[in-house]
């Protein structure tokens, strides 16, 4: 497993823990408990913007690392 794929999957898995934070403060009736799910989201979300980032600069620099694209052209 390559380094780009291990980071795509780190940042599928924060995506995910984002999304579940947010589903369970839309299901909380529990305003401060809303409030701590929909900070923790956000603070994720951040979290996957800054490998996003890391991603995107490890692709430009190393094209083979380019894991959705190469999936993607196999599948084709």
């Amino acid at each position: 497993m390559t380094v780009g794929t291990k980071m795509h999957q780190t940042l599928t898995s924060l995506e995910g823990a984002a999304a579940d934070l947010k589903t369970y403060a839309l299901e909380t009736e529990d305003k401060n408990a809303k409030k701590q799910f929909t900070d923790y989201a956000n603070q994720i979300e951040s979290i996957a913007q800054g490998l996003k980032g890391r991603v995107n600069y490890l692709e430009s620099q190393e094209p083979q690392y380019k894991v959705f694209q190469q999936a993607q052209g196999k599948m084709q």
